[in-house]
C-alpha cells in the first residue's frame, strides 16, 4: 500500500512539472504560429486531405499507402483519449474543456501539418521500410545529434512503458465493470494478442490498423449520434454550457477557468497527438511524391479524432448528463449527477450509452468498443517506440535484440497498467506525452521554414497543373538523403 500511494504521489508531482502552464502556453502558441504562417493550410486544402488519404504510388514498392499511414495515425489518436479521456476533461475542467480540446485541434492540425511534412523530407529507408520523426528531422534538419538521442529515448521511454498502461488500464476498468473479469486476465489476453501482431512488423500492424481504426470509429460515431438523437432537446443547452466554460462566465465552473484551459488542452493533445511527435512517425513511413501530401493526409487524422469522435462521446455525456465535475486543486465537486458516479473514468461514456442501451449492454458495448480502440493505439505506440529503436541502433544485431527487449517490457506494461488505478496511469501517461511534447514542438519551430518552402513548392507546382514532386536541391534543404538520391527515377504519382 505504501509503495502504491508513493507511485501516484511521484507521478503526480512529475506530471504537474511536465505540463506546466508554460507547455500549454506552447502548444497553443506554436499550433497558432503554424495555423497562421501557413495560410491556415488545414481549412484551404480540406477536400484535398480527404482526397490525398486514398493516393497511391504504384511505382513504389517500398513502405506503406497514404492510407495506411492515415489509418495508423488515426490508431495511436483514437483511444482511450476518446473515451476515457474526455471523461476526465469534463471531470476536472467542466463542459468547457472540450472547447479547448476543439481549438487545440483546429489549429494543432496545423502543427501536424508541419511535423508529418518534415518526417518525409528526412526520412530514411531502413531495410525496405521507411523510417522518419522527429530524431531524424532534429538530427538531419537542426544538426543536433544529442537532441534527437535524448528524444529517442524519451519516445522509448513515454511509448514502450509509459502510455501503454492507460490504455491497457482503460480496457481492463471498462471490462471490470461490464462483464466482471479480474483486470489480471484481461491485461494478459491483451499482451498476448498484441504480441502476435507486433511479431509481425510494421506491414502487419499497418494492414490491421486499417481495418480496425476506420471501421471502429464509423461504429462509435453512429451510436453517439443514436444518443444524441434521443436526447436532442438537450443539445442546445449543452452547447451554451460548453462556451460559457470554455470563457470562464458559467455559474457554476467559472472559477475554474485554468483548470478547463489546461485539461482541455492537455487531454486534446493526449487524443490528437498534434504537435507530440508521434504522428511524424507513422508520417515517415509513407511512400508518396511529394512531403506536403502525408502533411495533409496526416492534419486530417487530427480531426476525425478530435472533431469527431471526441465530440461524439462529450456531447453524448453531457446530454444525459452522467458526469461529475471536480476542482483538480482542492478536489471539491462542483457538480454531481443522478448516476451515482465517481471519479472520471470509463464509467461516464458507459453510463450515457446505458440510457439507450440499460446499464449491463451499454458497459459491454463501451468495453468491446475501448477494447479495439486502446488495442490499436497500443500497436501505434508499438511502432512510435521501434522506430526510435532503429534510429538509435541501425541495422544489425544490436538492433534484433532491442527490439525484442521492447517487445518485451511493452507486454509488461500492457499487464501492469491493467492492474493500476486509472489516475496514476492516466499521471504517468501525461509525464510520456509531456515528454516529447516540449521536445518536438521546440524542434519544428525551429525547422519550420524548411515545412514552410516545401507547402509553397507544392502548390506553386500544382498551380502549374503538374503532380507535385520534391526535389530539396531546388529548395536548398540539406541532408535530405532519400529524396536526393531517388528523385531523379521517381515517378510522379499518377492517381492523385
Amino acid at each position: 500500500m505504501l509503495l502504491a500511494v508513493s507511485v501516484e504521489e511521484i507521478s503526480q508531482v512529475l506530471s504537474s512539472w511536465v505540463w506546466s502552464p508554460a507547455l500549454v502556453v506552447l502548444c497553443l502558441c506554436s499550433a497558432l504560429y503554424f495555423s497562421l504562417r501557413t495560410r491556415f493550410v488545414q481549412v484551404r486544402r480540406f477536400g484535398e486531405m480527404a482526397r490525398l488519404l486514398f493516393s497511391t504510388d504504384k511505382n513504389q514498392k517500398t513502405g506503406i499507402s497514404s492510407f495506411q499511414a492515415f489509418a495508423m495515425a488515426l490508431s495511436g489518436r483514437v483511444g482511450t483519449g476518446n473515451i476515457v479521456g474526455v471523461a476526465t476533461a469534463i471531470g476536472y475542467g467542466g463542459p468547457g474543456a472540450i472547447v479547448w480540446m476543439w481549438i487545440i485541434a483546429f489549429l494543432g492540425a496545423g502543427s501536424a501539418f508541419v511535423e508529418a511534412t518534415l518526417a518525409q523530407i528526412f526520412k530514411e529507408n531502413h531495410n525496405g521500410q521507411f523510417r522518419g520523426g522527429p530524431s531524424y528531422y532534429i538530427e538531419k534538419g537542426l544538426r543536433c545529434k544529442w537532441l534527437a538521442v535524448v528524444f529517442a529515448v524519451c519516445s522509448i521511454i513515454a511509448c514502450g512503458l509509459l502510455m501503454p498502461p492507460v490504455q491497457s488500464n482503460g480496457i481492463a476498468i471498462a471490462f471490470a465493470n461490464s462483464v466482471h473479469v479480474q483486470p489480471v486476465y484481461i491485461g494478459l489476453i491483451v499482451a498476448v494478442v498484441l504480441g502476435l501482431v507486433i511479431i509481425g512488423g510494421v506491414k502487419r500492424i499497418a494492414k490491421v490498423a486499417q481495418i480496425v481504426a476506420p471501421f471502429m470509429a464509423v461504429l462509435y460515431i453512429i451510436l453517439a449520434i443514436v444518443v444524441l438523437i434521443c436526447n436532442y432537446t438537450a443539445i442546445p443547452s449543452v452547447l451554451l454550457d460548453m462556451i460559457k466554460g470554455a470563457i470562464g462566465t458559467h455559474e457554476v465552473f467559472g472559477g475554474i477557468i485554468g483548470s478547463t484551459i489546461a485539461w482541455g488542452v492537455k487531454r486534446g493533445i493526449y487524443s490528437n497527438e498534434a504537435g507530440q511527435g508521434t504522428g511524424p512517425i507513422v508520417a515517415g513511413a509513407a511512400k508518396v511524391s511529394h512531403p506536403v501530401k502525408q502533411g495533409l493526409v496526416q492534419a486530417f487524422s487530427v480531426y476525425v479524432d478530435t472533431l469527431l469522435v471526441c465530440t461524439a462521446t462529450a456531447v453524448m455525456i453531457m446530454a444525459v448528463k452522467t458526469y461529475n465535475v471536480y476542482d483538480a486543486t482542492t478536489g471539491e465537486s462542483l457538480f454531481t449527477s443522478a448516476y451515482n458516479l465517481g471519479a472520471p473514468d470509463v464509467s461516464y461514456t458507459a453510463a450515457a450509452i446505458g440510457t439507450l442501451l440499460g446499464t449491463n449492454l451499454g458497459n459491454i458495448v463501451i468495453a468491446v468498443a475501448l477494447a479495439f480502440f486502446a488495442f490499436t493505439t497500443i500497436m501505434a505506440y508499438y511502432y512510435y517506440a521501434e522506430t526510435s529503436i532503429v534510429y538509435l541502433f541501425g541495422k544489425g544485431r544490436k538492433e534484433h535484440v532491442a527490439v525484442w527487449i521492447l517487445r518485451i517490457f511493452i507486454l509488461i506494461a500492457v499487464v501492469f497498467g491493467a492492474l493500476k488505478e486509472a489516475r496514476t496511469a492516466w499521471n504517468v501517461g501525461d509525464i510520456g506525452v509531456g515528454m516529447m511534447a516540449w521536445i518536438n514542438i521546440i524542434a519544428i519551430l525551429l525547422l519550420s521554414p524548411k515545412a514552410l518552402r516545401t507547402l509553397k513548392d507544392y502548390e506553386k507546382q500544382q498551380k502549374n497543373g503538374e503532380d507535385p514532386v520534391f526535389d530539396p536541391e531546388k529548395l536548398n534543404i540539406e541532408n535530405a538523403d532519400f529524396w536526393e538520391t531517388s528523385h531523379n527515377n521517381q515517378p510522379s504519382e499518377n492517381t492523385v
